[in-house]
């Protein structure tokens, strides 16, 4: 562990690169041995995602976010005493995307996701000012087990801090229509409450005007999820 340590802070990129790798790889299937050196492992990864020079280093960064996500979900509160640092380099990956590597914008959003759902508490006073940028991140993300993780954490959000999203509402709907299928019961659950609470929430006429924004095909889609 101390080697991978210093592997995450060499200076050749490829040594960067593959280390963050390794990271995130033990952090899925071993975490404990991680954790005596825990916050060491998250503050070298944090400062991979704070570079002026990230478009150089993206292959770094892309897995460095990635780790970090898949430490969140394994050490779930011991994270938070840096949720918040990380939450702030993220939001502007996701909101100056043009341009960017694809991979890196879908792991931010799954990683934010990761935050959201473990420390829903410390992220959702502060979802209204990236809510839409990473809703539309969301979106392109094909179904799979993170995309599930992330959409935990929007709900975990959304019950913590519900007027928080009512300004990107459009956006999440678009965002919860990208799923061909919903596998987890919970989460489909999950989220049939965060659409039947807003409809609640805003009374017909004003749900009514949020589905008008929406296409034919995604209103087609979030009918399943309204009861």
């Amino acid at each position: 562990m101390d080697l991978l340590l210093q592997c995450c802070m060499d200076d050749i990129l490829d040594v960067r690169q593959s280390a963050f790798a390794l990271l995130g790889d033990l952090a899925r299937v071993c975490a404990v041995h991680l954790h005596p050196h825990l916050a060491e492992f998250l503050n070298v990864a944090v400062k991979q995602l704070s570079t002026p020079e990230m478009k150089k280093t993206v292959s770094v960064a892309n897995n460095a976010c990635w780790a970090i996500g898949e430490l969140a979900v394994k050490v779930h509160q011991e994270i938070s005493p840096i949720v918040m640092t990380v939450v702030s380099c993220l939001v502007p990956i996701l909101q100056h995307a043009e341009g960017l590597n694809k991979s890196l914008i879908e792991n931010s959003a799954i990683t934010l996701g990761r935050l959201a759902w473990v420390c829903p508490e410390l992220v959702s006073p502060h979802m209204e000012h990236f809510m839409q940028a990473w809703c539309i991140a969301l979106s392109m993300i094909r179904d799979d087990i993170e995309k599930e993780d992330a959409f935990r954490g929007l709900c975990a959000m959304v019950r913590a801090n519900p007027s928080g999203a009512l300004n990107s509402l459009v956006y999440m709907c678009k965002a919860i229509a990208s799923w061909h299928e919903i596998r987890s019961q919970d989460l489909h659950n999950e989220v049939c409450q965060v659409l039947n609470g807003y409809k609640q929430m805003l009374g017909n006429g004003a749900w009514e005007q949020c589905m008008s924004a929406l296409d034919p095909p995604v209103k087609d889609r979030l009918s399943k999820y309204l009861v």
